[in-house]
């Protein structure tokens, strides 16, 4: 059996390990063990051994536990809720106020975690409750949710440009200041989104608060200072260079230690659950990381990639034209699959082809986790969508999906916005990096 066939008998054996529940990571490596013995017997084993212990050894990737681990100090120690009270006081007393607190409170607290599931969950936790008891409409309440949740892959750190940096061999640096301006960005979109839905039905959203005096407002941002210096530390670190994306993680989960114990939630059962939460969130991004690089060989030794760059290039499409025509593909995928699934999946393919054409891939890699975030709030594989379920048992699954297609239009204009001008996301990289 040629190994073109081979290869395409993988993917299928792949998709149908994906579709009966398989975690990913467990199937891309059994799948590119197998299939690379089926090519290279010889070289089965140690790529698989290889590609686990390069990854596990990967300086860059202590990146991950320790952002993972500054999010779940930032959650115990009430960070998270100091961000959502300082937001409230200053959106809560404007029509649609509330939902916009939380996409500002998904936004600061992504710029710690860096992970969209653990920004809907916490977010959700503070904000769902005060968005029911005044009367929001249950769709626009979840909505903003599951939506500013997905803010956690975009705006750094991110988990999502740390794999796809790796997968890569981008700057993971390079790619977290490409994330700023979109992910301010799209902050503003879904603010305007929220603005519009309300001034459309104001139903959905009653006046809910007075406003409050300028000196409550800034008493509000004093009580956040804590978790708004340690986001401008961070980022402004690696913006500035003081630190390495590395460094500003180890910084950034320090400090938030150093909160916690200052606070009083550094008891022992805190610290346990947090642990175990960063060890499992860490473990799950590795092994499809490890899966991922096993998975990519097999692609390589199939030649596909190959092929499908000559037969992009014999057709003599453009640039554009082909980012274009990925991002839709993207976009099809997302509706059945998970958006890290997508991502180890596709990048492996589509590089080739998209280097063949002089496409700035840290350009692209935004526009990817854009379209990933829409696959976290498309139906019907939607994970935010589900872990809001969680928070929101009172509310149907068919409401909370009505309720995201606002933001999923605005995650789709942001989208254009960067694909017309590249330089929203490539004005802070280049001005760091040259």
């Amino acid at each position: 059996m040629d190994p073109l066939t081979i290869g395409i008998l993988g993917f299928c054996a792949l998709f149908v390990l994906l579709f009966i529940r398989m975690p990913v990571g467990t199937s891309m490596m059994l799948v590119g063990a197998v299939g690379i013995y089926m090519i290279r017997p010889q070289a089965s084993l140690p790529v698989l051994a290889g590609e686990i212990f390069g990854e596990a050894s990967n300086y860059s990737l202590t990146i991950l536990p320790l952002f993972i681990l500054m999010g779940n100090l930032a959650g115990v120690s009430g960070m998270s809720r100091d961000l959502y009270n300082a937001a409230h006081s200053w959106f809560g007393h404007l029509k649609g106020g509330l939902a916009s607190a939380t996409i500002v409170g998904c936004a600061g607290f992504s710029s710690l975690s860096g992970s969209s599931l653990a920004a809907a969950l916490t977010m959700g936790r503070v904000s769902l409750p005060e968005m029911q008891r005044f009367g929001y409409d249950n769709g626009l309440a979840t909505g903003a949710i599951a939506a500013g949740g997905t803010l956690g892959i975009l705006i750094p750190p991110s988990a999502g440009f740390v794999v796809y940096a790796i997968l890569t061999e981008e700057s993971i640096g390079r790619l977290f200041m490409a994330g700023v301006v979109p992910g301010v960005l799209l902050t503003a979109l879904f603010i305007t989104a929220i603005w519009l839905i309300v001034r459309r039905k104001p139903e959905k959203a009653p006046q809910s608060v007075t406003a409050e005096p300028v000196s409550k407002r800034m008493a509000s941002l004093g009580r956040a200072f804590w978790i708004i210096g340690i986001i401008v530390l961070t980022i402004g670190g690696i913006y500035t260079g003081v630190f390495s994306a590395v460094e500003a993680a180890g910084v950034g989960a320090f400090l938030a230690l150093i909160v916690t114990v200052i606070r009083g939630a550094a008891s022992w059962e805190n610290i346990r659950d947090v642990s175990l939460q960063t060890l499992k969130s860490t473990g799950t991004v590795f092994l499809i990381l490890f899966g991922a690089f096993v998975f990519k060989t097999f692609v390589g030794f199939t030649g596909i990639p190959f092929r499908l760059t000559g037969w992009v290039e014999a057709q003599g499409f453009g640039p554009t034209a082909v980012v274009i025509t990925i991002l839709v593909a993207y976009i099809v995928l997302g509706t059945f699959l998970e958006g890290f699934a997508i991502l180890v999946l596709t990048v492996p393919l589509v590089q080739p082809i998209l280097q063949s054409l002089g496409v700035d891939l840290v350009w692209f890699g935004v526009l990817i986790v854009i379209v990933l975030e829409m696959a976290l709030i498309s139906p019907p594989v939607g994970i935010n969508v589900f872990v809001v379920k969680g928070i929101a048992d009172n509310v149907p699954l068919n409401t909370i999906f009505r309720g995201i297609w606002p933001f999923w239009f605005a995650m789709l204009l942001a989208a254009v916005l960067i694909l017309v001008f590249p330089q929203i996301a490539l004005l802070l990289p280049n001005t760091m990096f040259g």
